[in-house]
Order: structure tokens, then sequence, then C-alpha cells
């Protein structure tokens, strides 16, 4: 029979008559709009609360139209244009942009404009180019550029079309519909859009009094995401601050700190600041500078809402910059909720774990768009993996809510779909009834992720486009997919939290990533501070797990500073001369569950062993895909990569008990004999929740201690059976 509650779904209008149905069956207590559609008039009388959209920084065009100079900006840079032999240079900015979303700003071009020789690196005088034409015409002529040198310009553009509403009128096929405009943004360092967003969000509240959830989508600030001149993505990065910019900002930006930024702190060499960048100073000081101006006017926003008795829900996606829900400044907006488009089990995690708020929502996929719910179309079949890649998450840190988003005109037509999505709610509502809202055990191994970014990026390292797959960073990115599903708490450190002393709170610490990335480190392996710390932690008995190119800089003979506690370091061309005799042991606990071979993904080549200590697990073309290593009283794992698979995340949790010196804990924790199958177990309750992960039916055999994960107890097996996708109750006492 279907539970009720914890599942928000979308309404539209002209479905009166199904609205009641659909939503008794599905079990809903709430429901919502989607960007482009309305709520109907019987909403109020559903008996469920109600949400509804609300874009602060945009969706009035005769404001936007009226205040032209209030629209948000880029900072873009053009096509890389190499000089002639003689004579000037002249570089069409608009090369390769989309004219319908982008509008170079001529305003005081020569402040904010730059002109960089790519050859040297040096900044080409003001007086040196001119700028000439408007729009696409518009043209920078380098008047004496040195022969066969490479020039850019770095140029500060006005976003004619909001990108979010820009994505959506081109997937939906709005421009047949003449009700619907390409939507301006404005900004809210403007005054005259301040004033407008305070009043329209007060008026807007006053006129409403049905709607109970307040669903900001999202605030001000859109990430980076850049059109190419056929309408097709040319640049995109969830993470990126690049339209975050104006001249005004940019001016406060100085008052404050003391120094002026130029285009080159925003455009970085056409890289954008991306999160695989090591930040600069000035990147850092900016996100920290609109993270203070964006949580202060968010919190005037929802100091509103609460005025009118609502409850304030920020969307985790669109125009976040500013919003970093594990930032510092985040506590301060008071915000009631946050919601967020569930991609994987790392984006699950990203959401359920934010701090600071009463209650998270996770939006699952597939989305109600024609693009998949056409003939064709698998929603049934995206529904089913979107429920496995994030359930194992849901069962360590629970969403509060899921619910789902679009045109529900169109999933109703999918019947098979329907019944699916409510067999996931009455599951996902199972966690928290039977699991009694508390958190499943963990092991008391204290794990931790080293990057630039620390804890302001939990669950957010490797990613582009938030879940989407990448060719260079699947392989790294399995290892927080593959976390977020496994009994262990993660602490997100920084390079500065290890020169605090953070390591001492730790027992295992990973190091994932390509060499010179914020994700590896890059400089920060020449600091001997941090080469010291980690040594000593690891000496002391910690664990060092380092996957693709860990402690990567090239220096005094070494590439992975670290190769001494990994055992292993790659081999660059450098050392060719020297004779190397791998081999390969097959016995370890750590490859128990992996008898075969391992997918290390793209791998990293050329990786060799140090010397005779360090065990080589697996080998593959001479070059050493997975090694450990004892290191004083502590002990390292090298892996070449791990792309998310069943076996792999199994492979990491052993390793992880090897690393902590704790195997002998390891057969005691109710862990599936197969890797497919994982449990979450809920000692308060006394149940254990089994997910078998894969969609063919498995036998597996479970082992654990009736006290729990860890301790003194009996210890008891259990044989289980279970069906594709079956998720199932057991009592462990």
């Amino acid at each position: 029979m279907t539970s009720r509650g914890r599942v928000t779904m979308p309404i539209e209008q002209g479905m009166d008559d199904q609205l009641p149905h659909i939503l008794q069956r599905i079990g809903a207590d709430a429901v919502r709009n989607s960007d482009g559609t309305w709520l109907p008039e019987i909403t109020s009388q559903l008996g469920v609360k109600v949400y509804e959209t609300y874009f602060p920084a945009r969706g009035n065009q005769e404001f936007a139209l009226a205040n032209l100079d209030a629209r948000p900006h880029f900072y873009l840079m053009s096509e890389r244009v190499t000089a002639p032999a003689e004579g000037p240079l002249a570089v069409s900015v608009m090369n390769g942009y989309y004219a319908l979303q982008i509008e170079p700003d001529l305003g005081d071009v020569q402040r904010w404009w730059e002109v960089i020789d790519r050859t040297t690196g040096e900044v080409v005088p003001v007086d040196g180019w001119s700028v000439a034409g408007e729009g696409t015409d518009t043209v920078v002529t380098i008047a004496q550029p040195a022969a066969f040198h490479v020039y850019t310009v770095s140029f500060l553009a006005w976003q004619v079309w909001d990108s979010t509403q820009m994505y959506n009128y081109t997937t939906n096929n709005w421009q047949d519909d003449p009700t619907r405009v390409r939507e301006i943004g404005y900004d809210a360092r403007h005054p005259a859009a301040w004033e407008f967003m305070t009043t329209s969000l007060r008026r807007w509240c006053e006129e409403r009094p049905e709607v109970d959830v307040v669903r900001f989508t999202t605030f001000f600030y859109h990430f980076t995401l850049v059109f190419n001149d056929l309408g097709k993505e040319k640049f995109v990065d969830w993470f990126g601050y690049s339209a975050s910019v104006s001249p005004r900002a940019m001016d406060a930006f100085e008052a404050e700190y003391g120094y002026r930024l130029r285009a080159e702190d925003f455009v970085d060499q056409g890289y954008y600041n991306n999160a695989f960048q090591v930040p600069s100073k000035a990147f850092s000081d900016w996100i920290d500078f609109q993270n203070r101006f964006v949580c202060a006017r968010v919190k005037d926003l929802v100091d509103i809402v609460h005025e009118y008795g609502k409850e304030a829900l920020m969307f985790l996606g669109d125009n976040w910059m500013g919003t970093e829900p594990y930032g510092e400044q985040f506590a301060t907006t008071g915000v009631d909720g946050v919601v967020g488009s569930v991609g994987s089990a790392a984006t699950c995690r990203m959401i359920s774990d934010i701090p600071s708020v009463r209650y998270t929502e996770g939006r699952f996929l597939p989305y109600f768009f024609p693009d998949v719910f056409t003939e064709g179309g698998d929603p049934l079949g995206e529904a089913n993996v979107s429920w496995l890649q994030s359930r194992r998450a849901i069962a360590r840190k629970p969403l509060e809510r899921i619910g789902y988003g679009g045109y529900l005109s169109l999933a109703v037509k999918f019947p098979e779909f329907m019944d699916r999505i409510t067999q996931i709610a009455d599951e996902f509502r199972s966690i928290h009834e039977v699991g009694e809202g508390r958190l499943p055990q963990s092991s008391s191994i204290r794990v931790g992720i080293l990057n630039c970014w620390g804890a302001m990026r939990s669950w957010q390292t490797h990613m582009v486009a938030h879940a989407l797959w990448y060719k260079q960073i699947y392989s790294y990115l399995g290892v927080l997919e593959s976390l977020a599903g496994l009994p262990f708490d993660l602490k997100f450190v920084s390079f500065d939290d290890v020169r605090g002393g953070a390591l001492d709170g730790l027992d295992v610490v990973l190091n994932v990533g390509a060499a010179g990335t914020a994700f590896s480190g890059g400089d920060n392996w020449l600091d001997s501070d941090v080469l010291v710390a980690v040594r000593g932690f690891v000496a002391r008995g910690g664990g060092l797990i380092g996957v693709g190119e860990p402690t990567a800089v090239q220096s005094e003979g070494a590439f992975f500073q670290l190769s001494d506690v990994l055992g292993v370091d790659k081999e660059l061309g450098f050392s060719q001369s020297t004779d190397r005799y791998p081999v390969e042991s097959r016995e370890h606990f750590i490859t128990e569950d992996l008898p075969g071979a391992l997918n290390v993904g793209e791998g990293a080549g050329d990786i060799f062993a140090t010397g005779d200590a360090t065990q080589i697990l697996r080998l593959q073309d001479g070059s050493v895909e997975l090694a450990a290593h004892q290191q004083g009283e502590g002990r390292g794992v090298y892996l070449a990569g791990l792309p998310y698979s069943h076996e792999n995340s199994r492979l990491l949790h052993r390793a992880i008990y090897w690393a902590a010196g704790r195997e002998a804990d390891f057969g005691a924790q109710w862990v599936p004999s197969h890797p497919g199958v994982e449990v979450a177990v809920f000692p308060e309750a006394g149940k254990g929740f089994v997910m078998n992960n894969l969609m063919e039916a498995v036998s597996t055999r479970l082992a654990g201690r009736t006290t729990g994960l860890e301790g003194e107890g009996e210890v008891r097996k259990l044989d289980l059976d279970l069906e594709p996708m079956e998720s199932r109750w057991i009592d462990l006492a």
C-alpha cells in the first residue's frame, strides 16, 4: 500500500481531473510548477503543500528592456589569432559566439578589455589597439603586432539572453509559441534592479497566498554557460564565476581589497578559472567577495518570504554562483531548504550533506521534457538508472524529500514509468520510516579527500557540468561515486588545512587527480611543510591512497613527491636508462573480491615501482595499475584510476581498510559477498537495508556482528536471493 509524504510532483494547467488520483497514487504531499508552466486553479484544493518557482533575476521583460544597463555580464576571450608578417592584426571578438546570447559591452573598453600577446604573455598597451564596429561586427585592431605572435582579446560582454531560459526555449521548441520571449536577466548589484527585485518579491508573495514554498531558481549569477555561433554549448563550467562580473562589482572589489582586477583574472588564458585550475589569489578573493555580497542579498529576499509565512527553497543550479552551499556564508542566508538535480550518487550526497538547512530535496531524472518522453525515448530505463545510482547514497545520508520536474502531461503518457516512480517513492519513504529517521552506522575509520578546494567544494570534485561523463575525469570521479555509498564519514580538506594540522583528525587520506590540477594539488606538493605533514601522518600509522597522478609535480628527481610513501612513481622519459624488473603479486586483501582484470579507465601510464618493498597487485603492459606499500607504521596504496563500478567500489572499500591497518575488522561488518549488493546498517532499529544495485537477480551471503558494523558481538551469516534492483529490510538481531 502506498504511503504518503516526502515527494514533490510537477503539475500544470489542463490536468484538473487527473491530478488528485496521480498525487494520491504516488503519495505526493507537495506540488510545483516548472519553468514555462503555471499552477492550475485547482491547486489550492489538492490538500498538499504548494511550491512555485521564482526567478529573482529574470522574468519581467518590460523591466529588462527599460533597463538594459542592468543586464548581467560575461568576461569572454576571443579566438587565438596569429599576426601576419607585417601590418596590423584585426580580431573579430564575436567569432564563434552566439549573437542572440552575447553582445560586446562597448563602454569603457580601455579599462575593462585586455589584449594579450599569448606568445610572450605580455599585455598590449591600450594605445596599441582600437575597437570599431558593434555587435557581431565588433573588431579589435592591433596596430603593430609582433610578426607571427598569437594574440587574444579579453572582452566584457552583455548577457543578452538568460542561459537557462535559452536552453529551455530551444529544447522545448518555444520558438513556435508567440507567447514565449527570449528573457533578459538583470544584475542584483544594479540599484534599480535590486529595488525591482525586492518590491516584485513582496508583490508576488501578496498575490499568492496559496503558495507555501518559494522555490528560488536560483538567485543572481548563472554558472558559466556560453553558446557557440550555432547555438550549441561552447563552454560550460558548473562552478564558473565568469558570469558574475560587472564594472560596478569590480570597482567595489578594488575599494575593499585594495587592488584592481584584470580581465585576465577571469578569462585565465581561456580556462575561465574552471574548478580543475589551482585557484589563484585573485579568483579566491573574488569568490569570497561575491559570496558575501550574494548571501547578504539572499538573506534580504529570504526575510521577505518569511514575513509572508512562506518557506524559502533554493535550487542548487542555474544562477547559483555566490551561494556556495558549503561556504562559510551560506548559513547566514536563512534558506529553509535546498533542492538539486540528482544525476549520480555523488551529486546526491552533494545535496543531502549540505549543512545549515532544515531539509534537502533531490530532483530525480528523467526531467519530464520532450527530449526523453517521446517515441523512441526510454523514460523507464532512465528512471531505473537514476534510482540505482542515487539509492546507495540516500541509504548513507538520506535526502529529506525527492521529486520530479517538467511536464506531467508528458509523463502520464508512459504508464510503466508512472508505476515505477510510485514504487521508487515508496522505497524512498521506507528508508526514513524503517530507519527511524537516523543515519546508518559508519566505520570508525576517518577518511579525508585532500585537494585545493577543501570543504567549500565537498562532493564536487572532478565535475564539469554537474554529473555529466567526461573522458578525462571518469577515472577520478569514480572515487567520489564509490565513496558516496560506502560506510565512511568523509571530510574534504585543503592544503591550508593540512598546514594547520587537519591530518590529526583522520586515519586515511585520498589524493585523487591529474598532475597540475586543483584536485591533485599542483605546486602545493613543493611545500616541504605539506610533505613533512603527510609523511609524518603515515609514519605514525595513517594511510595514503593516491589515484592517477597524486602528489605530482616534477622536482628533485621525482614526479610523485610522495613516491616514497606510495611505492610508485611515473616515468616521464627522464629515467628510461634505469632498468626495472616488476613482479606482480596476485594475492592481497585489497583484491580478494577482484579475481580478474582491474578497470582503471584512462589510467596514468608508465607507472613503476620504486623498490622491492612495493607490492604490485595489478600490472598491465609493464605499468603498475595497483600497488600497496608499507611505510613506517602506516601504509600507501596506489591506483592508476578508478571508474565507478560495483567491483571498483568494493576494491576501494577494501583499500581504505587496508590503508588504515584495519583489514581484520572487515569480515564482520555486513559486507555482502557479491560486490553488486550493498547494505546500510541501522543499529538503533536493529535492521539492515540490503540493496541489489544490479538489473539482474543475484544471490549473496552477508556476514556481520549483531551489534553493528564493528566491535564485539556474535557474527551472523545470512544467505539472500534478490530480484533485479530489489531492496529489502532484514533483521540484524
